[in-house]
Parts: structure tokens; C-alpha cells; sequence
């Protein structure tokens, strides 16, 4: 077994990780015991659930609360918290406690999961991921618990306190919150400052990965000590959380907006900026957002967080990346260089790679679900966004697909949470390049 484990690839080790955590899920929801009703679900229903869960995604064909029993919410919260930090992290997490020897071959596949940039460290950063997890969601359970527990008793407010921590912060959008009615989210918290920024942090610290949080607990806030990685992640995050807030605040004022106080107006704008960021919740009825506001958002969701956190999205650093080279192309730069340093050809390589893999499996899936279901093209599109970026967020369409609309976004939200180019890349194995470079010739572009 761990002859033929060793001659797997790291990126098909992730893939057939993952594969292995969703058949158990399905299996689990599977169960009568995990239905609020005592039925047996649907594999395709089940499999949808437990994809979205695991997947960090939280886009659901039926409403949490209203169908799943706490057993079946118990399963998918689970599900949420090893799909955010990833099976090997809390492997290596476990294997630590046993004190057991980390190879070579575990610590690169680690590495491979979490999208680290180098080896070494890898270890210490799977701790500090445990730990830094463990606190923030504990925080913000504890918060939220205290403040639920104003209008629910004591223990359901801290059940609730707890799954809406783990689901914010792992970025996955499922909430409990059906009790006031099927697919409200966050609707009756819109102008709760509180819930909304608790909510708004934990998803903000989850989407904006480990790698930062390596850089910051070692360098602070001193700018020109951070990673070139870390810079652009955080300058870009919130150029697209203030200005995504200031477009939607401009497109919904005569919609959604309409009635609220400004400050809740404020609120509702900035939440829904930086749930499109791939958490899914939403304080306003997304279906009633007007077009434009479908088609910015479904902008931001497939833009996503940032690389080795719980977001998914091509992500902000490979977009940075291409209006870097863009930028470089237009002025006829002879390099694709960002404060004071150059971008390697390869990471250009690789962020033209994500973005065109990324959209052709959203165009090919829009095509697949408008042929079958003749739905609306925008709301189509916003779902396929949400799906592929690991929102969550919904037009409100997903619990009327056909069994193969599901199917379509069963498979972009796997690519979207293993990563469109891993999954690609586990499909490659062993193949070795031959060491040959072929004549070159030129080809007239533009």
C-alpha cells in the first residue's frame, strides 16, 4: 500500500484525498439519521451537499437547517472545517500529536496542498495553521455565541455560535439560519454590526491565506520587510473589498439598498464585497440584486481570495499578476517587474494557465446549463461563478437544476477548491520532457 501511495504524484495524492473525503460524506448524508425527515437523500443530493462542503463552497439544494438533522449538520460542518484546512494539514496535525516522522514525501505533498512557496517550514506553518485556526474560530464563536444568545437559548446559541465561526471563517456560506425561513442566510442580521463584522474578519483572515499569516507573525507591520506574495495579496484585497463595496453601493442604492439607513446601506455594501470574496453568506436577497450587480459580483467571485487559504477563485495574485503583464505588454517594459522586483517568467506562465483554464470551464459549463435548462444567461453565469470561485453565493436557481446542471457544478466546485491546474496536473502523472527545444517561428498576434 505505501509502495503504490509513493508512486503517486503530490497533486494526485490531493485529488484522490479529496476524493476519498467526499465519498465518505455522501455516504454519511446518505444515512436516514442525517435527515430532519429520517429519509434516505438522493446520492446526487447528498454528493451536491457534501461537494459543497467539503469544497468550501456553500451552495445547497436544500435549505441547512430545514433538511438536515443536527446529525447531518454535524457531518457537513466536519466536512467545512477539513475542507478549509485541508486533510494533510490536519494529517500532519495528527501525526504530530502521535509524534510520528514526517517525511520527505508527506512534507512536499503538505507544501503542494497549502500552496507553499518552499519545503522547509512546512511543518512549522502546518502548527501555526492548526493554532491560528483554532484561535480565530474560537473567538468568533465565542462572540457570536454571547450575541445569539440575546434571542436563543444557551446551548443553541452556542451550537450556532460555533458552526457559523467554522463556516466563515473556512469561507464555506452555510448557515442555520433557515429557522426564520429557507434560504434567508443573513438576511435578518443585515444591520447587526456585530454578526456582520465578526463574519466579515473571519472570512477576510481564512480568504487570505496561511502564507501571510507565515509573514506577518514574523515581519509585523513593517511593509518593505513583507514578501512581494504578501504585499500584493493585501494591497489588492482591499482595493476589491473597498471598491467592490463602493460599485455595489452605487448599483443597489435604488434596489436592494432601498429604505435602509445609510449605515446599514454601508454595511450591506462592504458584506456583500467581501462574502463574494468566496463565503457565500449574503444580507441582502441576491436574487433581487439588479444584473449589473450579478455580473460585477460574479467578477469578484471568480477573481476569489488569495493562494493557500480557504478561498477559492483563479486569485488575487495571479489577477495582479496579469494586469502586471498587461501593463508590461502595453508599454513595451522588457520586464513584468512590482515594487523593486521582477516576475519570473514561469509565475507569468502559470497566471495565464489559471486564468484561461479557469474561464473555458466556466463558458463550457454556462453553455452546458443554459442548453439544458433554458435559465436566465445571467443568473446562470452568476451561478457558475459561484460554483467555480467556491462562493456559494446563489441567484437562487441551484435547488431547480436537473441532475446534470448539478453534475456540471459538482465537478468546477472540486476544480475550484483542489485548483483547476492541480487537478489538470494530477491527470499528467510521471511524464518526464524530452530534452529537446524545437525550432522557433513566429506567429502575428493582435
Amino acid at each position: 500500500m505505501k509502495k503504490w501511495i509513493r508512486r503517486l504524484t503530490q497533486t494526485q495524492m490531493i485529488v484522490i484525498g479529496f476524493c476519498l473525503v467526499i465519498l465518505t460524506g455522501t455516504l454519511l448524508l446518505m444515512l436516514p439519521v442525517s435527515a430532519r425527515e429520517g429519509v434516505v437523500t438522493p446520492p446526487v443530493d447528498a454528493l451536491f451537499t457534501t461537494v459543497s462542503a467539503s469544497c468550501v463552497t456553500g451552495l445547497v439544494i436544500a435549505d441547512t437547517y430545514q433538511y438536515w438533522s443536527t446529525f447531518g449538520q454535524i457531518v457537513i460542518i466536519c466536512l467545512i472545517q477539513i475542507g478549509g484546512l485541508g486533510f494533510m494539514t490536519i494529517g500532519v496535525f495528527f501525526a504530530m500529536v502521535l509524534r510520528k516522522k514526517i517525511g520527505l514525501w508527506v512534507r512536499g505533498t503538505l507544501q503542494e496542498s497549502v500552496n507553499f512557496m518552499q519545503t522547509g517550514g512546512i511543518v512549522r506553518l502546518a502548527k501555526k495553521i492548526i493554532i491560528g485556526t483554532a484561535i480565530f474560530e474560537g473567538t468568533g464563536a465565542l462572540i457570536l455565541s454571547i450575541h445569539f444568545s440575546r434571542t436563543m437559548e444557551p446551548m443553541q446559541a452556542v451550537y450556532y455560535g460555533i458552526f457559523h465561526s467554522v463556516s466563515a471563517f473556512c469561507n464555506a456560506g452555510f448557515d442555520l439560519m433557515g429557522k426564520d425561513g429557507e434560504y434567508v442566510s443573513l438576511t435578518g442580521y443585515s444591520g447587526d454590526w456585530v454578526v456582520n463584522l465578526v463574519i466579515m474578519l473571519l472570512i477576510i483572515i481564512g480568504g487570505i491565506g496561511f502564507f501571510i499569516w507565515n509573514d506577518l507573525s514574523e515581519h509585523k507591520l513593517h511593509f518593505w520587510r513583507w514578501r512581494l506574495h504578501t504585499k500584493i495579496t493585501i494591497l489588492m484585497t482591499l482595493i476589491l473589498i473597498f471598491g467592490g463595496a463602493a460599485v455595489l453601493f452605487v448599483l443597489e442604492y435604488d434596489n436592494t439598498l432601498v429604505g435602509r439607513p445609510l449605515d446599514e446601506k454601508i454595511l450591506c455594501s462592504l458584506f456583500g464585497s467581501v462574502t463574494a470574496r468566496t463565503a457565500g453568506f449574503n444580507t441582502v436577497d441576491t436574487a433581487a440584486l439588479t444584473d449589473s450587480s450579478k455580473l460585477f459580483t460574479s467578477l469578484l467571485m471568480f477573481i476569489g481570495g488569495s493562494p493557500g487559504s480557504t478561498a477559492g477563485g483563479i486569485k488575487t495574485t495571479t489577477f495582479v499578476v496579469l494586469i502586471a503583464y498587461v501593463y508590461s505588454g502595453l508599454f513595451e517594459k522588457k520586464e513584468c517587474s512590482m515594487f523593486g522586483r521582477r516576475l519570473s517568467q514561469d509565475t507569468l506562465h502559470k497566471a495565464g494557465t489559471v486564468l484561461c483554464t479557469n474561464l473555458a470551464l466556466c463558458v463550457a459549463a454556462v453553455l452546458v446549463i443554459v442548453t439544458a435548462t433554458s435559465l436566465d444567461v445571467t443568473d446562470v453565469i452568476f451561478e457558475v461563478s459561484s460554483a467555480m470561485g467556491t462562493v456559494g453565493m446563489s441567484a437562487g436557481i441551484t435547488r431547480d437544476l436537473d441532475t446534470i446542471s448539478k453534475l456540471v457544478l459538482i465537478f468546477l466546485m472540486f476544480c475550484g477548491r483542489v485548483g483547476s491546474m492541480t487537478f489538470a496536473l494530477s491527470l499528467k502523472g510521471h511524464k518526464v520532457e524530452p530534452p529537446v527545444k524545437l525550432p522557433e517561428e513566429q506567429v502575428m498576434i493582435g
